[in-house]
């Protein structure tokens, strides 16, 4: 075994992937994050020891949010940057403990490790990961804490892109953090796990409130799929950021954007969408970059996560930036205070690049996020009582390459036509395209954008519950059948659970990390269950 990860829906034999990541992440990058992982949690030692005085916790965890956002599933598979975190995260905490005069007498190791040499920097790792701890339960609830962490720590990094920060976010992240290498019990360890969910909540209200002062609320809109006769840049990822100046940069210079993936969404924004120059989407989900990436003919910029192994046939068109990264692609370097980033050599060249070839030509609507939904309350309301829409489906959350995804696709096309799905993630690519109609001009897809939207999702149900009058968010005609990949879907989870519902179905698969115990736990309080069928499950989801 020459590393361990089960923090993704794909690992090998939804066990462990013990040799080579699923996901193409080889057994370097991945023994190197588990030891960026391991320093992270020692800033947060340093933090608790100083007091958490403000200072400490905005540094602290402005960095673990950042380092955390690097390591999740198809973010950053170049090893020579992990090493650069681990170098920093030691610069960190260490300025710290200094400035904070902390008497490291009774620290724990991961507070006290210091090692310059990137070389030897395997031999520690190897000696931190996963499988350090021994017992099966207490590392699963660990685990399901990190990548709870994780996830949030990537909303929480485009809230601050943007100028939003919160200190009970930050502060959490590293009290998390730390308590990974304390002896807690099992009852404490559970508490910190469900803390995090509404800690998720607080990040993703951040994130909305960052995203829709500066760009406005999403409204209703439809996206076209088909491409232009201009050359483009096509941007994948979920920077908003990121996508803003690049549409700045290139107004009047007779290149195109257009989205990809968990892109999309951008088109709902008025002060996104008001650029000409924002074209359209083109293609689907992640996974299917390495053909739509080369059918494109243009530059691809990556925002974040949901890179996969590169192909050679748009090695040479391929660009990084934030925290992505991949060995041998051309990077964006961050931008300088009060500037934007430089995107001049994508620019340049898109100019010599051919249009991308049309692999479509459609519509998709999108823009129900939890503003526009409250404009329809009453609308939804009305077909609700009037039993024109006997009941809610919950499908967000992530897309993947298993075939049992299929399973998503048909639950959409199996559903009564009175049902109609609530989406937001990129799960929303195995059925956003079908001809599912509309009932009494809702459309039967209500998108409310990227996967941190499902904050919008948990805030319509609320709404309705109150419109209702209803005194449990679970008394309402919804159900939850969500689609699950990487560590963002875990943290959502976890807010769900902490805003009250229950009885989520989650597939394809269960969690790897979830033991026995913990497994049964959680369908004991929360009535977790597996997805199975798609007939069983809508009979049952729908009542039929």
């Amino acid at each position: 075994m020459s590393m361990f990860c089960f923090q993704c829906q794909e690992t090998a034999k939804n066990q462990g992937c013990t040799l080579r990541g699923v996901c193409g992440k080889n057994d370097e990058t991945s023994n190197l994050m588990d030891l960026l992982i391991y320093l992270t949690k020692g800033i947060g030692i340093a933090v608790e020891a100083a007091g958490y005085p403000g200072d400490a916790v905005m540094e602290g965890g402005r960095f673990a949010t950042e380092a955390l956002f690097a390591t999740i599933t198809n973010a950053n598979f170049d090893p020579e940057k992990i090493r650069a975190l681990v170098l920093k995260s030691q610069e960190v905490r260490d300025a710290i403990i200094k400035r904070h005069k902390i008497d490291v007498a009774d620290l724990p190791d991961a507070a006290l490790y210091a090692e310059k040499n990137a070389d030897r920097f395997s031999e520690k790792s190897i000696s931190v990961g996963v499988l350090a701890q021994e017992n099966e339960d207490i590392r699963s609830l660990q685990q399901f804490l990190i990548f709870g962490i994780k996830g949030l720590s990537a909303y929480t990094h485009h809230a601050a892109m943007l100028g939003q920060e919160d200190e009970r976010v930050y502060r959490f992240v590293l009290e998390g953090l730390a308590s990974t290498l304390k002896t807690l019990s099992v009852d404490q360890m559970t508490a910190f796990v469900m803390h995090s969910g509404e800690c998720t909540v607080w990040a993703m209200e951040l994130l909305d409130r960052a995203n829709t002062s500066t760009y406005g609320n999403p409204v209703i809109t439809k996206v076209k799929t088909g491409v232009r006769a201009n050359p483009g840049i096509l941007v994948s990822g979920h920077d908003l950021l990121d996508l803003f100046e690049l549409l700045e940069q290139t107004k009047n210079t007779g290149v195109d954007v257009y989205t990809h993936s968990e892109m999309l969404p951008a088109h709902y924004y008025p002060e996104l969408k008001k650029y000409p120059n924002l074209a359209g989407n083109y293609g689907g989900s992640w996974w299917h970059q390495d053909k739509e990436f080369a059918s494109f003919n243009g530059p691809i910029l990556m925002t974040t996560n949901c890179i996969v192994p590169v192909k050679d046939s748009y090695r040479d068109r391929i660009f990084t930036t934030g925290m992505a990264g991949y060995p041998g692609v051309r990077h964006i370097p961050d931008r300088k205070a009060g500037g934007q980033k430089d995107f001049s050599e994508i620019i340049s060249l898109a100019m010599t690049c051919k249009p991308p070839e049309q692999i479509e030509d459609g519509e998709i609507t999108g823009g129900f996020a939890h503003h526009q939904v409250s404009l329809l309350a009453d609308a939804i309301k009305d077909a609700v009582t009037s039993g024109k829409i006997k009941r809610f489906i919950v499908m967000a959350g992530c897309d993947g390459r298993q075939k049992d995804r299929g399973y998503f696709t048909e639950v959409a096309e199996k559903l009564p036509h009175d049902t109609v799905i609530l989406t937001a993630g990129c799960a929303k690519y195995r059925y956003n395209k079908l001809p599912l109609g509309d009932i009494g001009g809702i459309p039967r897809v209500l998108d409310a954008g990227q996967c941190n939207d499902s904050y919008s999702l948990a805030r319509a149900a609320l709404m309705l519950k109150d419109a209702f009058g209803l005194d449990d968010v679970n008394k309402l005609p919804i159900s939850f059948d969500i689609a699950w990949y990487e560590q963002k879907a875990v943290a959502v989870l976890l807010a769900l659970l902490f805003l009250g519902f229950k009885n989520i179905r989650l597939g394809p698969t269960l969690p790897a990390f979830l033991s026995p115990a913990v497994r049964t736990t959680l369908v004991r309080l929360f009535g977790i269950r597996k997805t199975e069928n798609a007939d069983d499950d809508v009979k049952e989801m729908v009542g039929v």
